[in-house]
C-alpha cells in the first residue's frame, strides 16, 4: 500500500475536530465536495470505515480514533522537522496540560513570559485531573503535562518544578479543631475520582483514623471554596491556590503534616518527544 497524503491526513483532522464536512471545508477554504471526495479516497485506500454519519455531524469509528492518534503524531513530527531546518526559534501549536492548581497558580506568568519571548508558539491549556492528564500525554493529546507525584513510567520523563503544601480549610463557624479526627462524620469536597490531590486527601483521613461523612465531588477550586465558605464541609486544598483568593474570617486553615506539606508538581513529557518549544519552556521553570 503506498504511503499516506499528508494533505489527507490534515483533511482527515480537520474533519475529525469540526464533527461535520462542511465546517471543515469552511476552515481549510476548501468545497466541500473535494473534503468528501478525499475522506473517500483515504477510506479506499485503507479500506476502513473513519467516520459514522449522525443526525448531529460525524464521529470517529475506532479506525478512525486510531488514525487520529497517528495523525497528530505525524503533525507533531513535521513542526519539529521544520523547527530543526529553521533557525531553530520555537514555533507551532503547544499543547500543554495541567492540572487545576497549577494552570491557576503557578503557570500564568510564565506562559506570559513565554509568550512574549516566542509569539509564533500557539500554546493550548488543558486542565484536567492527574490521571486523566496521563491518558492525554499517552495518547498525544497533550505533549508536555504538570502533574503531582508520584510519577513513573516508563515511555516518560519527568522534571520536578513546583513544590506544593497542602492545607486543610474547614468553614468558620466549625469549631477549633484540637485534635483533626474530630472532622469525623463531617462532609469532604474534593475534585472527581483521579484527583492527585484527592489520593493524597484518602491516604491522609486513613492513616488519621478519620471516618468521613459523605463526599462531593466538584469539578474546579473555585466550587470547592464555595462550598466550604457556605459550610457544606471541609476540603484539602493547594496553597499556592489559597493565596490567590481572599481567605481571612472565611475559612480555618491548618496545615497538613510530613509528606503533605511538600508535594512536587512534575513535568512530564513522552520520551521519544523533543522539540525546541519544550526546550523553551524548560529555561524558565524552577528546578526543585
Amino acid at each position: 500500500m503506498q504511503g499516506l497524503d499528508l494533505r489527507a491526513l490534515e483533511i482527515f483532522r480537520t474533519v475529525a475536530a469540526e464533527g461535520s464536512i462542511s465546517k471543515a471545508a469552511a476552515r481549510l477554504n476548501r468545497v466541500q465536495s473535494n473534503v468528501s471526495t478525499r475522506i473517500k479516497q483515504l477510506e479506499e485506500q485503507l479500506q476502513k470505515t473513519l467516520f459514522l454519519r449522525r443526525n448531529r455531524g460525524l464521529t470517529l469509528t475506532p479506525d478512525g480514533e486510531l488514525l487520529l492518534a497517528y495523525a497528530e503524531r505525524f503533525q507533531q513530527l513535521t513542526i519539529e522537522t521544520t523547527e530543526a531546518l529553521r533557525d531553530g526559534r520555537p514555533s507551532g501549536v503547544f499543547r500543554i496540560g495541567a492540572m487545576e492548581s497549577t494552570a491557576a497558580a503557578r503557570l500564568p506568568e510564565i506562559l506570559s513570559r513565554y509568550n512574549a519571548l516566542y509569539a509564533d508558539v500557539d500554546i493550548e491549556l488543558k486542565t484536567d485531573t492527574a490521571g486523566g492528564l496521563v491518558e492525554r500525554l499517552r495518547n498525544h493529546d497533550v505533549e508536555i503535562a504538570f502533574i503531582a507525584e508520584p510519577a513513573s513510567f516508563e515511555w516518560a520523563e519527568v522534571r520536578p518544578v513546583f513544590q506544593e503544601k497542602l492545607i486543610l480549610v474547614a468553614p468558620h463557624d466549625f469549631p477549633p479543631l484540637e485534635n483533626t479526627r474530630e472532622i469525623s462524620g463531617r462532609t469532604v469536597i474534593a475534585f472527581e475520582a483521579g484527583c492527585a490531590y484527592r489520593r493524597y486527601l484518602e491516604q491522609w483521613l486513613l492513616d488519621s483514623g478519620i471516618v468521613p461523612g459523605s463526599i462531593i465531588a466538584v469539578s474546579s477550586y473555585l466550587a470547592i471554596l464555595a462550598g466550604v465558605a457556605a459550610g457544606t464541609g471541609f476540603a484539602v486544598v493547594p496553597e499556592s491556590v489559597l493565596d490567590m483568593v481572599a481567605t481571612d474570617g472565611r475559612f480555618r486553615r491548618y496545615p497538613l503534616p510530613g509528606k503533605l506539606a511538600a508535594i512536587r508538581t512534575l513535568l512530564t513529557w513522552r520520551s521519544d518527544y523533543s522539540s525546541r518549544k519544550l526546550d523553551a519552556l524548560t529555561e524558565l521553570l524552577p528546578a526543585v
